[in-house]
């Protein structure tokens, strides 16, 4: 083993919790300063609570309501779509008032087949 090139080793370094929990192990630090330990760790104690020291809940809550906000436009719009379609189906185009006129006459007068009276009296 290559002498000079190992950190020095100490083993009786002090862990610190935010609990204000300490402990003893080996490490290459002499103290050691942690945000969480088995004291205080939701899954050793039982407890419920939220352990977010990075702030990643707070993130996902953001990212959620974006996501909702979005999926509401969203909604909006479709809904405005289907306004317009409805309404373009409630206005005719000229070709399509004439047409329905033909056909109402077309019903209304049903055509004689064959020589009309005129050209009987003649």
């Amino acid at each position: 083993m290559k002498s000079g090139i190992h950190p020095t080793w100490y083993h009786n370094a002090t862990v610190t919790c935010a609990c204000g929990n300490t402990f003893t192990t080996g490490s290459s630090q002499e103290s050691l300063q942690v945000d969480i330990c088995s004291a205080c760790h939701p899954f050793f104690t039982g407890e419920m609570k939220f352990v977010d020291t990075q702030g990643r809940v707070d993130k996902f809550m953001q990212k959620m309501q974006a996501a909702q906000q979005k999926q509401a436009a969203l909604q909006a719009k479709a809904q405005q779509k289907q306004g317009k379609k409805a309404e373009k189906a409630e206005t005719k185009s000229y070709r399509q008032l004439l047409r329905e006129q033909q056909d109402s006459l077309k019903q209304a007068k049903p055509r004689q087949g064959g020589i009309t009276q005129e050209r009987k009296a003649a």
